[in-house]
């Protein structure tokens, strides 16, 4: 009021009643105007204003849940915030991928998915639920790691051979979790004629506990998540679906060798919504490149013979339009239909 006052006095004229009310407003409005556009400013600067929920589509037990927590650890030290791992295992990974869908896009819910729910769902379901291409985005991905074959220990099949041969006598069982591990098992099936049947479960955990206990015939999964069991002679390795041998574990066959073209990997990466604003996703990937650099991350890769699939956002996004591709071929071959 005195600036307006000082202002009329100079021009040499005085305001009316209404016209000083009128530059009131004005002036309280340009005050509120700028207190408001500071105040969104700093609200978006401060990202992560709350504990962050990394959502995971898969049981605890399971490798993808593993590295869930292993990398929440990691981030939490760079965003100055919690990253709570949030299970929601069934359909394949997809319940998750729904959730974070559902949720705001700022941030504050991640998704860990594997290649089941972003690049086979969307092949095998007619109606996922979800577009992982438009729906969301890229941040960083996290680790990739061949696919292991395993029995009990006290099982009568000692390779993968004897587990194809017995398939074409009689139809077997084959436990794993994810849309991915049903495509590759039906894969397998279809190259060698042998009648493998794939029966889901929520998580690798209860995958080894029954293939263990003799319920199922073998189980198909995530090599890093039973490699501790297979070394220490409660599990045996059939083969690996990669395109050499595991380094330490020599004594194991590839599943090339016995049938020639078959390779397979599982991996998992960190997305979110794809309407989370830049800067926010920015914090994101940064706490996750320091996570993969961090000592704890590659001493666990090592443990678990697996590899840091050390993919930037662009990166990751066209690695998943590939894999989408690829197992769309492998769809084809194998003659699976969506459902």
């Amino acid at each position: 009021r005195v600036l307006f006052r000082s202002s009329a006095r100079l021009a040499g004229n005085h305001p009316t009643d209404r016209e000083a009310t009128v530059m009131r407003f004005v002036w309280m409005a340009t005050v509120v105007g700028a207190l408001m556009s500071s105040g969104a400013f700093a609200q978006g600067s401060e990202f992560p204003s709350k504990p962050i929920r990394e959502v995971v589509g898969f049981a605890a037990g399971s490798g993808a849940d593993s590295t869930a927590r292993l990398v929440a650890e990691q981030m939490q030290r760079t965003l100055g915030q919690p990253v709570l791992v949030d299970n929601k295992p069934g359909a394949s990974g997809a319940i998750a991928v729904q959730h974070v869908k559902a949720q705001p896009a700022d941030g504050h819910t991640i998704l860990l998915a594997s290649y089941s729910p972003m690049s086979v769902n969307p092949i095998v379901m007619k109606h996922p639920g979800y577009d992982p291409v438009t729906d969301f985005k890229a941040v960083h991905g996290l680790v990739r790691s061949a696919t292991a074959w395993f029995v009990a220990n006290e099982s009568p099949y000692r390779t993968i051979g004897d587990l194809i041969a017995a398939g074409k006598r009689k139809p077997l069982t084959i436990g794993s979790y994810g849309a991915g591990y049903q495509l590759s098992i039906a894969w397998l099936a279809n190259l060698s004629g042998s009648q493998l049947s794939y029966l889901p479960y929520k998580g690798q955990g209860q995958v080894v506990t029954d293939v263990m206990g003799g319920q199922i015939d073998a189980g198909a999964g995530d090599l890093g998540g039973v490699m501790a069991l297979i070394q220490s002679g409660k599990l045996r390795a059939l083969a690996v679906a990669s395109d050499k041998r595991v380094t330490a574990l020599p004594g194991v066959p590839t599943i090339m060798e016995t049938q020639p073209g078959y390779e397979n990997y599982g991996w998992t990466s960190l997305f979110v919504r794809a309407e989370t604003p830049p800067a926010a996703h920015a914090k994101l990937v940064d706490a996750v490149k320091k996570a993969m650099a961090s000592r704890e991350t590659l001493d666990y890769l090592e443990a678990r013979n697996s590899m840091a699939l050390n993919l930037g956002p662009e990166e990751m996004a066209r690695y998943l339009r590939d894999e989408i591709a690829r197992f769309r071929r492998v769809a084809e071959a194998a003659g699976i239909k969506p459902e």
